[in-house]
């Protein structure tokens, strides 16, 4: 594994794209492209780009400014991991995985993404916190 919770396995096949809150709709344009390119179904970009962004925006605001954003293929899934250098953070179990409060106004960023991927995961240390997700891409 890489300083950013990037597999060491993934290069060349990788795209990198780094980004600011104010990048946010530009990011998701780049996103959906590169998940059509990927193999992933039309009808699957929406539910993909709201677990993007709420994954995205969390990175901007509560860890650093500047994240990035790297996506590849890993055999029938598409994977991507946005990473921010802010600081280290605890986790309190597996982060995203309890729904949020009925009357939350905020909170639910992780939850609605873990519900919309196929997978999510969270590590955070010295370097700052990666959230990985996998989604499915192809027929079914």
């Amino acid at each position: 594994m890489k300083d950013d919770g990037v597999p060491a396995h993934v290069t060349r096949a990788a795209r990198e794209c780094a980004f600011s809150l104010a990048d946010l709709p530009d990011l998701r344009e780049y996103a959906a492209a590169e998940a059509l390119r990927r193999g992933m179904r039309e009808d699957a970009i929406g539910d993909f780009l709201v677990a993007l962004n709420e994954v995205a925006t969390n990175a901007v605001t509560h860890g650093s400014t500047k994240a990035r954003l790297t996506i590849w293929s890993e055999g029938p899934a598409l994977v991507v991991a946005v990473h921010d250098d802010g600081p280290e953070w605890r986790l309190e179990g597996e982060p995203g995985h309890d729904p949020p409060p009925e009357n939350a106004t905020s909170g639910m960023g992780l939850w609605v993404a873990r519900m919309l991927s196929s997978d999510l995961h969270v590590t955070t240390g010295r370097g700052g916190t990666t959230v990985t997700m996998r989604f499915r891409v192809g027929q079914g």
